[in-house]
C-alpha cells in the first residue's frame, strides 16, 4: 500500500501511509485509538476506497472495489466485531456468499471445513450453532471463512479484544501456524506483548500519519509505545497506600442464576469500602457477569442481600441504583454501554437527561448537553470525525470505550463497577484510565475492578477477591500475594489445599 490517503468529513484518517508486507510474515500495525489503522485495512479489504495512493498485490497494481474483489486477490479480514449469523451453523456461516449457485452441498462443504480446521489446529465442528459456542470459537469461524476462500493475506483487526488469556495464547499459536504455511498476516493491535510474541515487523501510525516501520526483535516495548503516543509511557501506576473508609457495597450470601438456568453465583459475600479498589480475579465465565448484573440490577438475585451505603437495594430498579450513585462500565460496550444509533452527545447524558441542567420542565437543554459532552470528549480524548454529533456506532472501539469511561467517571458515582475498563485501548489511554481510577479511589470512591488481565488486577487493586465456579475463594491483600497464588485460586484451589 503506497501513499494511501483517506479523508472523512472533518478528519484525515490516513495521510500518505505506506505499508509493505512480505510472504509468510506476521506484520503488526500499532497506533492509538482512532489513529487510522482499521481504516487503512478497510481500504485493503474493499470496504472503503482510498482518495489517493496505490495498492499492489504480488507486484501487480490492484483495484479493490469491494470485499469480493479482495477475496479474489486472496485477501481476507477478521473484523473486531464479528460478522456472523448467530442462529446459523458454523458451516452455513463459512459458505455464505460462496455457495456457487442455487444449490450447494453442505456435506461437501463441511468436509472441506473439517479438513482446513484440522490442518491449522482450529478444532471446531462444522455443525455447531454460532450462538452455542464461545467468543474464541466464533473468532475461529471468522478465520475459517478466510481460509475456505483460499485467502493468503489475512487481516486481524484487534483479534484479542474479547478473548480470555488462554484463547489469546491459542490464537497466537494459530497465527504462527498460518505464517509457517506461507500466509501473510497483518495484525492490528494495541497490545505490545502480543506484538513482541508473534510479529517480526511493526508499522506505527499516529493520528493518521506514518511514524515508521521497526524490527520487533530489536525494538523494546517502551520504544514502540513512545513512538505510538509521542511521549514516554509508564506501564506501572504510581499510587500511595489506600485509606479505606466506611462500607459502600455489602454483598451477603448472594446467589444468582445464570442464563443456563444454574447458579452462576453461589453464596457470595464481599464488602467494598470507600477509598479502595477491589479487584475481582477469575477465569472468564466463572460468575463475574452474573455478579455484576445482580449488583447493577440487570439480573435478579435468587437469594441474599445487596446493600449500598447501608440501604438494601436487592429489589431496586436499575434507575434507582444509578440515582443513588452507582456507576457501571459494562463488559460489552456495544450491547450495554451505548446506543449506537444515537449521537455521542446524547450518549453522554443517557442516564441523566431527565434532570437539571440537561432538562427543565420536560424540555431538553441542548446547549447544556453539548457543553457537558464536549467536556467529557476533551478530557478523555474521545476522537470522532464529527465531534459530539458523531453517531456512537461510527466511533472506533477504543473511542467508544473512552466515551463510556468518561461518562461514568464524570457522573461522580460513590461506587464504580469497572468491567474490563481498558479493553481495546492503546497503552497511552490505558495509562490515563488507570490514573483516573486511582484518583477516584483517592477521592474516597469505592471501585470494583473486574478484569481478566492479572497484570491490571495487581497494578490497580488494594485487595483481590478471587472467584471460581461462582464461589468466593478468598480475599487477599495485593501486597501479601502473587500471581501464582491467585492463579491457583482461580483454578479452584484454596490456600492451604494440597496441590
Amino acid at each position: 500500500m503506497l501513499g494511501i490517503r483517506k479523508e472523512f468529513p472533518g478528519i484525515v484518517a490516513n495521510d500518505d501511509i505506506t505499508l509493505q508486507v512480505e510472504e509468510g510474515e506476521i506484520h503488526a500495525i500499532l497506533g492509538e485509538n482512532g489513529a487510522g489503522k482499521s481504516t487503512l485495512m478497510s481500504i485493503l479489504f474493499g470496504l472503503y476506497h482510498a482518495d489517493r495512493g496505490i495498492i499492489r498485490v504480488r507486484g501487480r497494481e490492484a483495484h479493490i472495489r469491494n470485499p469480493n474483489d479482495a477475496y479474489d486477490l486472496g485477501i481476507g479480514m477478521v473484523h473486531q466485531h464479528f460478522q456472523l449469523v448467530h442462529n446459523f451453523t458454523v458451516a452455513e456461516n463459512i459458505i455464505m456468499g460462496k455457495e456457487g449457485g442455487f444449490v450447494y452441498d453442505i456435506r461437501k462443504a463441511s468436509r472441506k471445513i473439517k479438513e482446513i480446521s484440522e490442518r491449522y489446529g482450529l478444532s471446531i465442528e462444522p455443525d455447531m450453532v454460532i450462538e452455542d459456542i464461545t467468543v474464541g470459537m466464533q473468532q475461529r469461524v471468522e478465520i475459517l471463512k478466510m481460509l475456505y476462500r483460499d485467502a493468503d493475506i489475512l487481516i486481524f483487526d484487534e483479534p484479542t479484544a474479547v478473548l480470555t488469556p488462554q484463547e489469546i495464547d491459542e490464537l497466537m499459536g494459530i497465527m504462527r501456524n498460518l505464517a509457517a504455511e506461507g500466509k501473510s498476516i497483518i495484525l492490528i493491535t494495541h497490545k505490545l506483548d502480543e506484538i513482541k510474541a508473534v510479529a517480526s515487523k511493526c508499522t506505527i501510525i499516529r493520528r493518521g500519519r506514518l511514524i515508521g516501520t521497526v524490527d520487533v526483535a530489536s525494538t523494546s516495548a517502551e520504544e514502540m509505545a513512545a513512538a505510538m503516543v509521542g511521549r514516554p509511557v509508564s506501564f506501572r501506576v504510581d499510587k500511595k497506600p489506600s485509606v479505606p473508609g466506611s462500607p459502600v457495597l455489602e454483598i451477603e450470601d448472594l446467589s444468582v442464576m445464570s442464563s443456563r438456568k444454574v447458579l452462576g453465583v453461589k453464596h457470595f459475600s464481599l464488602t467494598i469500602r470507600s477509598g479502595e479498589i477491589i479487584g475481582l480475579a477469575g477465569v472468564d465465565g466463572n460468575g463475574q457477569t452474573e455478579l455484576v448484573e445482580a449488583i447493577t440490577g440487570l439480573r435478579r438475585a435468587e437469594s441474599g442481600t445487596i446493600r449500598f451505603r447501608g440501604k438494601d437495594i436487592t429489589e431496586l430498579s436499575i434507575a434507582e441504583r444509578n440515582d443513588m450513585g452507582l456507576g457501571h462500565i459494562p463488559e460489552d460496550r456495544q450491547k450495554r454501554g451505548l446506543i449506537l444509533s444515537g449521537s455521542l452527545a446524547s450518549n453522554m447524558v443517557i442516564k441523566a437527561f431527565t434532570k437539571e441542567p440537561f432538562s427543565s420542565h420536560g424540555l431538553l437543554d441542548y446547549p447544556e448537553i453539548r457543553k457537558y459532552a464536549e467536556g467529557i470528549a476533551e478530557k478523555f480524548d474521545v476522537r470522532s470525525g464529527e465531534g459530539i454529533d458523531s453517531l456512537a456506532g461510527k466511533l472506533s472501539g477504543g473511542n467508544q470505550q473512552k466515551a463510556i469511561i468518561g461518562r461514568e467517571i464524570t457522573a461522580d458515582p460513590d461506587l464504580l463497577i469497572a468491567v474490563q475498563p481498558t479493553r481495546g485501548l492503546d497503552v497511552g489511554a490505558i495509562e490515563f484510565i488507570h490514573r483516573q481510577l486511582v484518583d477516584e479511589r483517592d477521592r474516597g470512591k469505592a471501585i470494583l475492578l473486574v478484569s481478566f488481565e492479572l497484570d491490571e488486577i495487581f497494578n490497580l487493586s488494594d485487595r483481590i477477591a478471587v472467584i471460581s465456579g461462582g464461589e468466593l475463594m478468598d480475599i487477599v491483600d495485593t501486597s501479601d500475594t502473587d500471581e501464582h497464588a491467585v492463579g491457583l485460586m482461580m483454578a479452584g484451589i484454596r490456600r492451604g489445599d494440597a496441590v
